[in-house]
């Protein structure tokens, strides 16, 4: 068998075994926010699986779910129009997160920032700043969950395979 096959074949398996785990048990933990793991993951991929980048790609989706609830929170405060309130708190946010994230970017790997900022707008935006509950913290811990137990472990499980097959 090819190496390209093999590995295509070992993703697979990893993809259809391990995600599914997280998607049955983040409903037992009541995180109805389980989907995010797989968005996150895939970021994590996209960025060639780096585990030493996982803490950066991790903070900034923490901090874009962060930037959501600030979002919320400007939102409902402003009393203008919604639609220049909107504008006003996506430009200077967004603005700042490019600045930040892009001068400490040791620590923060900002295009998990804007899309943990996107995941977290799309699923939070429509609501108030009081009815969020635990939907910032189901968010996050979905967040993590993708870029360790899906990315890395999906990583580390077809590497493991492949070494075994190959034995």
């Amino acid at each position: 068998m090819s190496d390209k096959k093999l590995n295509i074949l070992t993703l697979a398996f990893g993809i259809a075994l391990l995600p599914p785990i997280w998607a049955v048990l983040s409903s037992y933990a009541r995180i109805t926010t389980g989907a995010v793991a797989l968005i996150c993951a895939g970021l994590y991929v996209a960025n060639g699986n780096k585990k030493e980048d996982a803490l950066k790609i991790t903070i900034g989706f923490l901090l874009g779910d962060l930037w959501t609830v600030i979002a919320i929170w400007v939102m409902e405060t402003l009393q203008f129009n919604p639609n220049v309130e909107l504008y006003l708190t996506l430009f200077v946010l967004g603005g700042l997160a490019v600045l930040i994230g892009e001068n400490i970017p040791k620590y923060i790997f900002t295009p998990a920032w804007l899309c943990g900022w996107a995941i977290g707008l799309t699923i939070m935006g429509p609501l108030s700043i009081d009815s969020l509950g635990t939907l910032p913290i189901q968010i996050g811990t979905s967040m993590i969950a993708g870029v360790v137990y899906v990315g890395i472990g999906v990583d580390a499980f077809q590497k493991f395979i492949i070494k075994t097959i190959k034995k």
